[in-house]
């Protein structure tokens, strides 16, 4: 009755051998498992040996040193030993130890946290892009003979001669030359369409060129009875200031082009910027004196027709730029006996900063792209140097003129700027980077209510 047939035992022998685990993967599981954890047997492979030994060492030393300390280094003794890791009481362990970390394991991150890790720190070149001999420099502080295109053309007046060069190619040619009763040319100043320009002189006049066609258009005279040093546009309307300390506003649409006169300064103006908005004016003068004008005050027969006199500087002012990326924010440069960058809200006129550069300040470009300011720089590094906005951080200074840096323009896209001292050189320097293909560029728009004073 105990007999079993041949083929059951090799039915049931063939079951067995078919789930039958070797017995290295059998205890590679069982390492692998919690099915070594016991509560009563340790765990001899997580156990740190080199802890044990410490603990039971410093006992016996507790033990022969018995001399009583104070209470102060009892508790220096105690932060100690919880920084050490002193503190813990257990030996034995009874669970495996921690998986150590894998480098491979993906950690999801956000867009933005993965925007971040990618941006660098941009490099800023020490040296120029490219240099150019412009013999007939005028070293005069108060001239601005230099401007580039929204056409990418860039003008410079040496002298008598004002001259067109083209960044792409390198060619250069000559756009207007005229006579010592004129000359020289003390300022020039790029259209918005990048295809007129307009160019002052020595003699109180003002003319209008088509750069294409290398023609004089027409002449503005009778405004001003001195030289005109600064020039500015605001769409249609041709803003000059001269020495004669008018700032007129010319219609070059029109006949009567004298529009409106603005009078404040007792000095000859060399500085002159329009807000993006066309709202509201920026003019520095020889007197020390910064103005901020509106458009609709320049026809008032008011006593005070600007809006803000701002008094702060001790020398003459012509550096003058307003903020890309906030419209009421305005930054001026003063001179050999000021040495300081100041930042103005224009809505209220009140002084936000005031930094020490360390020398003249004779422009300043503020990057469109990031939250950065150029400055140019006279006696006696003749440096150029770039500011982190707010903090005023100095990122870089770029050295190379030997002679003041007199006047700075900037490219197109706002990458390059190009810079013209005293020492009759232009240098092309790329100090604000190519900008991003897919970031939009501010567009300038006035910003709401800009006339109602705001708290800061």
């Amino acid at each position: 009755m105990w007999a079993v047939s041949e083929s059951c035992l090799m039915d049931v022998g063939r079951r067995i051998k078919g789930s039958r685990i070797p017995l290295s993967d059998q205890m590679l599981q069982k390492l692998n498992s919690r099915e070594n954890l016991d509560r009563f047997i340790p765990n001899r492979s997580a156990i740190d040996f080199d802890f044990a030994r410490c603990m039971l060492t410093s006992k016996k030393i507790e033990k022969e040193n018995t001399d009583p300390c104070s209470p102060s280094k009892e508790v220096y003794r105690k932060h100690l030993a919880e920084i050490l890791n002193v503190n813990r009481t257990r030996i034995l362990a009874y669970r495996n130890k921690a998986p150590p970390f894998s480098k491979n394991i993906h950690r999801s991150s956000s867009p933005i946290q993965e925007k971040k890790l990618v941006k660098r720190r941009r490099h800023i070149s020490q040296s120029p892009e490219r240099i150019l001999d412009a013999p007939g420099i005028i070293d005069d502080f108060y001239m601005n003979f230099l401007d580039w295109s929204c056409s990418n053309l860039v003008a410079i007046a040496l002298g008598n001669t004002v001259y067109l060069w083209d960044p792409t190619n390198g060619s250069t040619s000559e756009l207007l030359s005229i006579d010592d009763d004129i000359g020289p040319v003390t300022s020039v100043r790029w259209a918005p369409d990048g295809r007129h320009i307009a160019v002052g002189f020595n003699n109180s006049h003002v003319q209008l060129w088509d750069s294409l066609a290398t023609r004089l258009l027409r002449t503005l005279q009778g405004g001003h009875r001195l030289r005109v040093g600064s020039l500015d546009w605001n769409n249609h309307i041709l803003t000059s200031g001269g020495l004669d300390c008018m700032i007129i506003n010319n219609d070059v649409r029109i006949r009567s082009h004298n529009i409106g006169t603005y009078m404040g300064h007792n000095r000859e103006i060399c500085g002159l910027k329009w807000c993006s908005s066309g709202l509201q004016l920026a003019s520095g003068g020889n007197d020390n004196l910064v103005y901020i004008w509106s458009i609709s005050m320049a026809n008032s027969n008011s006593s005070n027709q600007w809006l803000h006199c701002l008094e702060d500087h001790s020398s003459a002012v012509k550096a003058l730029s307003w903020c890309p990326f906030q419209s009421n924010l305005l930054a001026s440069g003063g001179g050999v006996g000021d040495q300081c960058i100041k930042f103005w809200n224009t809505n209220t006129g009140t002084c936000l900063n005031s930094v020490n550069a360390g020398s003249q300040v004779c422009s300043l470009l503020w990057n469109p792209n990031e939250r950065e300011l150029l400055s140019a720089h006279g006696f006696s590094e003749h440096q150029l140097t770039l500011w982190k906005y707010s903090s005023m951080v100095k990122i870089a200074e770029l050295y190379g003129h030997t002679s003041r840096v007199l006047s700075m323009a900037q490219s197109p896209d706002g990458s390059t700027v190009v810079s013209a001292a005293g020492d009759e050189t232009l240098r092309l320097w790329n100090v604000f980077g190519t900008p991003l293909s897919n970031k939009p560029r501010n567009a300038s728009k006035p910003e709401p209510f800009s006339n109602v004073p705001r708290i800061r």
